[in-house]
């Protein structure tokens, strides 16, 4: 009985290290052929967002069910500007796609940030009014010109789901 449950805890112990190990692996940059010409991780191109004190600004809170948006935290990242949309479903980025991806960004669709480690965030404009009011129509200007640069982004971190995305804040018409 002893040695049964030995082995047991000996065989859940494995299958759930292989699993965080499977879990921390990196995911693949789909089509890595297909490279960037203007930054790198470790020396991106420019910065985009302003760093602030508080994670979300004061129209998220007050749009937010009973002021509580979902948590999320100021958070820097490093990676690749894409196009979303193409980028998931036929895997294109770089300086190849540029001008695709400046059309589908320029066009609403959405803008992702592809790091280092193959993980693809969503950018969003993080002000909630003035995005829902067409105040912030600056960031999707400033994705578009810098789609295949590797930029320093900075925002609001969220997941929910599986899902991830980074808010970023700074570009309200004033």
């Amino acid at each position: 009985m002893k040695k049964t449950l030995a082995v047991v805890a000996i065989s859940a112990l494995a299958l759930t290290g292989g699993l965080m190990a499977q879990a921390k692996k990196k995911t693949p940059i789909l089509q890595p052929q297909m490279t960037v010409e203007k930054g790198t991780y470790k020396a991106p191109m420019g910065k985009m967002g302003e760093k602030t004190s508080e994670a979300w600004s004061g129209t998220t809170m007050g749009a937010s069910v009973d002021g509580k948006p979902q948590p999320g935290k100021v958070a820097t990242l490093v990676g690749e500007i894409v196009d979303f949309s193409c980028y998931l479903q036929v895997g294109k980025h770089g300086e190849k796609h540029r001008a695709c991806g400046q059309k589908c960004i320029n066009t609403g669709q959405p803008i992702g940030l592809l790091t280092e480690d193959g993980s693809l965030y969503m950018l969003m404009d993080e002000e909630h009014d003035p995005r829902r009011d067409g105040q912030t129509a600056d960031f999707r200007k400033a994705a578009a010109e810098h789609t295949a640069h590797i930029m320093e982004v900075t925002g609001t971190l969220t997941s929910h789901a599986g899902y991830s995305a980074l808010y970023v804040q700074g570009f309200v018409k004033k």
